[in-house]
């Protein structure tokens, strides 16, 4: 039987992911998150801070019917942050000045300057506007840390979030929004996983072990990592991880089809010469 998924699409907005100068972060820390709440992350995607790059990456990412689409960066201030004009584009809706957006922003910096002992009387500046400026018929989702308000927009059966790009401020919001909505929407279906390590066999020989364990365990997906601690111990000594994932629901007893599978592979490994060693859990 198939299991129904809750698919989630990541869409990271930024120049500086791709032209190398910083690392994602913000997805390799979504991903894993949306994973352990027993979600499906089909795509991550990373585009340029051009608007039409934004509006049709929206587009088809709407197409597939994802339940959540994630956008991260691109809710600031300044000239390059574009997200909400390019959703808005794609959802072919004008953007508007948010009164609530615009209070909260305003808040937030007030609060600032009331920390640092300056002047209260804000003016509201068009770069300060901008991060209020929303698509129409949008919510705005609150940024417990940060002055850029997040987004939220239901679209033909999928909920869309922008969310700021700044790591802390996605984490803050993605905790206290996104992720009881996952989880609401997922129910009792979980993600377990367990690894194990593989030494004296190559990983080509492992690949049929692989196929065989799988085929007998419906559900199990099993993925080698080859170790690299240094040149000389590759050649001498293959050190693989062997990393075993479920997604099911819990009465199904997953973590026990994943211990059945690993012991099935660990047996096989042994027979054909390998050793096969456990992950400790903490």
């Amino acid at each position: 039987m198939t299991l129904v998924t809750v698919d989630i699409e990541i869409i990271c907005v930024g120049n500086e992911l791709l032209i190398g100068k910083i690392q994602n972060t913000n997805a390799y820390w979504l991903t894993k998150q949306a994973t352990q709440l027993g979600a499906n992350v089909k795509r991550v995607t990373e585009i340029q801070d051009l608007i039409e790059e934004i509006a049709n990456c929206i587009c088809e990412a709407i197409e597939r019917k994802p339940q959540f689409i994630i956008t991260t960066g691109g809710l600031g201030p300044t000239f390059d942050d574009k997200t909400l004009e390019g959703i808005a584009k794609g959802l072919n809706r004008k953007l508007d000045i948010n009164l609530k957006a615009l209070a909260i922003v305003k808040q937030r910096i007030v609060e600032y300057h009331k920390k640092r002992e300056l002047s209260t009387e804000i003016e509201l500046t068009a770069p300060r506007v901008k991060m209020a400026t929303f698509p129409a018929a949008t919510e705005v989702v609150n940024n417990p840390i940060g002055t850029a308000p997040g987004m939220r927009v239901d679209v033909q059966g999928t909920v869309l979030f922008a969310l700021p790009g700044v790591p802390v401020e996605m984490e803050a919001i993605f905790t206290e929004t996104i992720a009881p909505l996952i989880k609401q929407a997922v129910g009792d279906k979980v993600f377990c996983e367990r690894s194990m390590f593989v030494e004296n066999v190559m990983e080509s020989y492992l690949a049929p072990l692989i196929d065989k364990v799988m085929s007998d365990n419906e559900g199990v997906y099993i993925k080698s990592h080859v170790c690299v601690k240094s040149h000389s111990q590759m050649q001498n000594k293959p050190h693989i991880e062997i990393h075993l994932t479920i997604r099911a629901e819990e009465k199904e007893k997953p973590d026990e089809k994943l211990l059945k599978a690993m012991l099935e592979l660990a047996s096989l490994v042994e027979a054909n010469g390998g050793k096969a060693i456990p992950e400790v859990l903490g």
